[in-house]
């Protein structure tokens, strides 16, 4: 072992005269693990809300949706076919959008009405694991079924086997003017997906029933599709539409809610580099301890200097130490971080109960619950980043140390 580092570790690990600096020591060394384990847990949260909100949309949405610019496809069948030929297409499901109220009781909430083949759909979104009540396939062409997100259904009052009424704003013309379309659908299900804005406005019909009540005949507003991986969503939707009707046009996942991923995206970047910024706050502290350390030894590191010690050996001794404190507090940081951040879903809902409130309302947030998903990257950036910051700040104070005048510090010896 070369000299500068037994003498380095033995300053480490031996009883100083002034506790003082051992104390500072510790804080320094407790203050970067915070600071690392704030970083881990903070980036993991952040990973566990996109991962989430990607898979509760796509819990009702789809990874490709191939629709007409003029407003209706009336051949879809075909549209299906050509896009099932590419590689990377699971399924395919038509579907018809539209707007309407529903009404029951004495109240009326605004929704998305979506008509679809029930069999079909179930392929290309995750509904038929979300139903609370009832299932999918009970719609029916021309029985008037109708499936609700649960918190409209809760918002309506209504439950399975209630009868509610649609109302369409594309109206009929009649001597007494234009007469909004009304027609009564069964309740024949509920879902829950955890994503407010399908549980508050989405409300499921049969295609044929779809069809009917928007006067669209045989047309359909759209072909949806399952793609092996998400993440080629874009390169599909291009490679799908290249030799189809030029009217046709698909867009993808990511554009669905651009903003809402774009801010989750911005927001990470920010909370790393505010968190960073706390843990330089800490390794900042190792210059302080340093400085301290080596006028402290300065008694110490003359005797050694006239044993024959290089200003450069010097310099060595007090890097350990720094490294020492950087080392230690990382790992520990590290490993106190990834245990958190493992048990978030565990250590919150203690929280919550311990303090009586809830951090994230449902009313509010999409997602009730704070998800967490540790990123070995994240992890692996974040280790590298505070070492690198507690070895930089080793440089000054042992450049301080390497240049101690042997004959200054001895004269009051």
């Amino acid at each position: 072992m070369r000299y500068e580092l037994l003498v380095g570790l033995r300053y480490t690990r031996a009883k100083r005269r002034n506790h003082f600096i051992s104390f500072i020591s510790l804080i320094s060394m407790a203050g970067l693990a915070l600071g690392v384990a704030a970083l881990i847990v903070v980036l993991s949260v952040m990973n566990g809300f996109q991962t989430e909100i990607r898979t509760r949309i796509l819990g009702i949405a789809s990874h490709v949706q191939i629709a007409d610019a003029r407003g209706g496809m009336a051949d879809w069948q075909g549209v299906a076919r050509a896009a099932a030929g590419n590689p990377r297409v699971l399924a395919t499901a038509p579907y018809v959008s539209g707007q309407g109220m529903l009404s029951f009781g004495r109240a009326a909430r605004g929704v998305q009405v979506r008509g679809v083949l029930p069999e079909q759909e179930l392929r290309v979104t995750d509904l038929g694991e979300h139903m609370t009540a009832g299932r999918l396939e009970a719609l029916q062409p021309g029985e008037f079924g109708i499936v609700l997100g649960a918190d409209l259904a809760r918002a309506l009052g209504a439950l399975a086997g209630d009868k509610v009424a649609l109302i369409i704003p594309q109206g009929n013309v009649t001597p007494a003017g234009v007469v909004p379309r009304l027609k009564q659908f069964t309740v024949v299900g509920i879902f829950n997906v955890g994503f407010n804005e399908a549980d508050a406005a989405l409300a499921l019909v049969h295609l044929a029933d779809a069809q009917r009540l928007y006067q669209i005949g045989d047309a359909v507003s759209g072909v949806r599709l399952k793609l092996d991986d998400l993440f080629q969503a874009r390169t599909v939707a291009r490679e799908v539409t290249v030799n189809m009707d030029r009217d046709l046009y698909a867009f993808d996942w990511t554009r669905a809610h651009p903003n809402l991923f774009r801010a989750i995206q911005i927001e990470k970047r920010m909370m790393f580099i505010i968190m960073v910024l706390i843990i330089a706050v800490a390794a900042f502290n190792v210059v302080s301890t340093l400085v301290m350390l080596v006028t402290d030894k300065q008694a110490d590191i003359a005797i050694l200097r006239t044993l024959g010690a290089a200003p450069g050996s010097v310099m060595q001794i007090f890097m350990v130490q720094g490294a020492v404190i950087g080392v230690i507090g990382t790992l520990l940081g590290v490993a106190g971080g990834v245990a958190l951040a493992l048990n978030i879903e565990t250590v919150v809902p203690a929280l919550e109960a311990v303090l009586g409130f809830k951090f994230l309302a449902k009313d509010v947030y999409m997602i009730p619950d704070l998800p967490s998903q540790v990123e070995a990257s994240d992890v692996a950036t974040i280790t590298v980043v505070s070492l690198l910051l507690s070895f930089l700040a080793t440089l000054y104070p042992s450049w301080r140390a390497s240049r101690v005048n042997p004959a200054e510090a001895l004269r009051y010896e």
